[in-house]
Formats: C-alpha cells, sequence, structure tokens
C-alpha cells in the first residue's frame, strides 16, 4: 500500500476528537500524538474556544511591527524615488538625509523592497563580467590634474535636425563642467566651448580624449589637430585612449551612461530646448545628486577650479639651452640638415625643440615628445 500522508491540520482535528470522545486525558493524548501536554492542551482550548476551522498554523509575525518603517518615512521614499527614478536607494536615502535630516530613515535593502512592492525598481539585466585592464595613465588625486573630453554618440531630435552633445568631466572629482549640444561635430565650435570653460575654471595639467575628430586625425602626421595643438602650446598634456579601449575613460563613459538615461529619452524638439535639458542635468548632476564612489556627495562639493590661469596671450614656446629649434613650414616641414623633414601641418609656424639622443634626435612640441629623427637615415618616427 502507498504511504498515507497526513498533514499537521488532520492530526490535530484526531488529537480533538479522541479527547472530546473520552478516549484518553490530555497527558495521554499527548504522549499518543508524540507531542508535549503543553501543546495538545493549546489546541483543545482553540478549539473549545473557537471551533474546528481555527486549528491551522497562525501567522508568527509579531503583532505590533516597532521596526516597521511609518508612513511619513515611506510617503518620502517613494515620493522622491517618484521624482528622481534613475536613483537607486542608496542614492534617494543619500538625498533624503539631506533634505530632512529629522526622519529616521531605513537600511538601503528596506527601502530597495519598499521600492520594489510599488514596482519602481526593474530588475537588472545581468552582464559578463569584464577583466578591466590598468590604466595607461594614474588617476588624478585632486581636481584638475585631468579633465576628460568627448561626444557622445549622434542623436536625431524631434525637428529632424542631429544633437551631438560635447561633454568635458573634472576626472577626479567627477563634476561635469560642460554638456554642450552641437547640431555637428565642429572643431572651431569645440575650441569655443574649451576657450569658455580654461576661462571660467582655469587649465588643467592634462586632458584626456580618444583619437577621433575634433581631438585627433587618425590620417594626420602624430594624430594631431588645430585644437589639441592649442592645448599643448597652453602646456596641457595629452592623454589619448587606445584605439577601441572605453575602459581606458571609464568614469567618463560611465557618466554618458547617466546621461543618456535621464537626459536622451524622450528626445527634445530642437537644439535650443534640448540644451535646456542639459543644463538643468549639469546642475542636478554636480550639486544634487550623490555620486557612490565621492562617499554619496554630489561631485561639486569635491571640485575647485584650478589654479593655472588662461592666458590672454599665448606665451612663447621655451626649450631648454641645449635643444635646437627649428620652426615648422606653412605646409608642415621643417629644414635640419639640409633636408626637408615632414613634421605635421597642424603644427606650421609653431617653433619644435631637438634634443639630442644615442639613437638621434627627439622632438618635442612645447613640453611633449611627439617624435624621434634618425640622424643615419634622416627619417621621422611619429610618437602616438
Amino acid at each position: 500500500m502507498p504511504w498515507q500522508e497526513v498533514t499537521a491540520m488532520e492530526e490535530r482535528d484526531r488529537l480533538v476528537r479522541a479527547y472530546r470522545q473520552g478516549l484518553g486525558t490530555v497527558s495521554e493524548l499527548a504522549g499518543r500524538f508524540g507531542i508535549s501536554r503543553k501543546t495538545a492542551s493549546k489546541w483543545i482550548r482553540r478549539y473549545e474556544a473557537e471551533g474546528s476551522g481555527r486549528l491551522a498554523d497562525r501567522s508568527r509575525a509579531r503583532r505590533t511591527q516597532s521596526h516597521a518603517t511609518p508612513e511619513l518615512v515611506r510617503e518620502a521614499l517613494l515620493g522622491l524615488k517618484r521624482e528622481r527614478p534613475h536613483y537607486g536607494p542608496k542614492k534617494v536615502l543619500a538625498v533624503l538625509s539631506a533634505q530632512r535630516p529629522e526622519l529616521e530613515l531605513p537600511a538601503v535593502s528596506t527601502v530597495g523592497e519598499l521600492f520594489a512592492r510599488h514596482g519602481l525598481i526593474k530588475p537588472r539585466r545581468r552582464v559578463a563580467v569584464v577583466s578591466m585592464k590598468p590604466l595607461r595613465w594614474p588617476l588624478p588625486s585632486s581636481p584638475n590634474e585631468e579633465w576628460a573630453a568627448d561626444f557622445k554618440g549622434q542623436w536625431r531630435l524631434g525637428d529632424g535636425s542631429e544633437c551631438f552633445p560635447l561633454t568635458v568631466t573634472d576626472t577626479h572629482s567627477r563634476c561635469l563642467l560642460a554638456c554642450h549640444a552641437m547640431g555637428a561635430i565642429s572643431m572651431a565650435e569645440t575650441e569655443k566651448v574649451m576657450r569658455r570653460l580654461f576661462c571660467e575654471y582655469g587649465l588643467p595639467a592634462a586632458i584626456r580624449t580618444d583619437n577621433g575628430v575634433p581631438f585627433a586625425y587618425h590620417t594626420a602626421s602624430l594624430g594631431l589637430t588645430r585644437l589639441s595643438a592649442w592645448w599643448l602650446r597652453l602646456g596641457i598634456t595629452l592623454h589619448r585612449t587606445r584605439p577601441g579601449t572605453p575602459t581606458d575613460n571609464s568614469r567618463h563613459e560611465r557618466m554618458h551612461r547617466t546621461l543618456k538615461a535621464e537626459t536622451l529619452s524622450p528626445l527634445q524638439a530642437n537644439l535650443k530646448a534640448q540644451q535646456k535639458v542639459f543644463d538643468a542635468f549639469r546642475q542636478r548632476y554636480n550639486e544634487e545628486r550623490p555620486h557612490e564612489a565621492l562617499g554619496m556627495v554630489p561631485p561639486q562639493s569635491r571640485y575647485q577650479p584650478s589654479t593655472r590661469a588662461h592666458p590672454r596671450k599665448l606665451p612663447p614656446i621655451e626649450y631648454p639651452s641645449h635643444f635646437e629649434t627649428r620652426m615648422v613650414q606653412q605646409h608642415g616641414d621643417i629644414h635640419w640638415r639640409g633636408q626637408r623633414i615632414f613634421v605635421s601641418q597642424a603644427l606650421a609656424h609653431q617653433w619644435l625643440g631637438l634634443e639630442a639622443s644615442i639613437q638621434g634626435w627627439k622632438v618635442y612640441f612645447c613640453q611633449q615628445l611627439i617624435a624621434h629623427i634618425d640622424e643615419e637615415t634622416m627619417t621621422l618616427t611619429y610618437l602616438h
């Protein structure tokens, strides 16, 4: 015969019926059913007071939840989450703590469960873990040691025009210095935006970019453009990421993900309207939005302008006394040892410094080593 399964509810019912039929005392029945006398008495009393329908297990939850989140706090958390749908529990708690310091706020896990119950959190798509390679340059330890600049894709607006957002951040503080909507990638407009930033915030020690226009040219010698040559004249070191390696600029790319989520859906009707959205986002991102990597404080609290002011006039290029100097001609070449050697048209009318080395001559533009000349073959090798 197959085993017969007996539920706890059925056993309790049998216990009570046996007692009511006088088939044994409470102690005898407790021993027969393998339970304590106290437990047997409990089920008999409950049956007599409430009937057979009350023999099921009752909830073991506390009748008074002293640790439950108060209604006022729940409403404040839900209201802020609805106002800032892209904020997670940690950021919502940080913002609400600053806005309402009198509230006693729950743990992050409790807030996450609250948002999930109200359908305010979407399950995250699991992504593969990618091994990160070491960066080519050490991360800065103070503001303005390095800025990062890039364009965030290409977006078609409501009127059919295109939008290319130029973004500039301070790598150390994550402060978003510029988010400028352009109708096309323009060397002149990019230079105008950078000049405004230099006047407002001073000069950084270095700028990190990819190898695309207007920061660099794949087809041009040294990859230099008029824009990057101007940065070198200002004493700014060029940090270029490796092709196809966005992790070289991971902090800036992470900001781009937030920018896309909060400003590009939905897209606006035209560039002017989209720029208003960018301006509001930049103010919120810098001054209100807590940043987890900064200890849940906004980036603006960690940023201060550079002590290097933007000069009204470019200073003359000076090289050490043991350097030889040559001016780049209009077509991008220099005269060297009776020969004409092409360097870069982006450096036309600029002075280069040449330093003797064992293999030949090192070629500098301002502080940047850009090439090497082999004295035997009189050929120039570019250093990217």
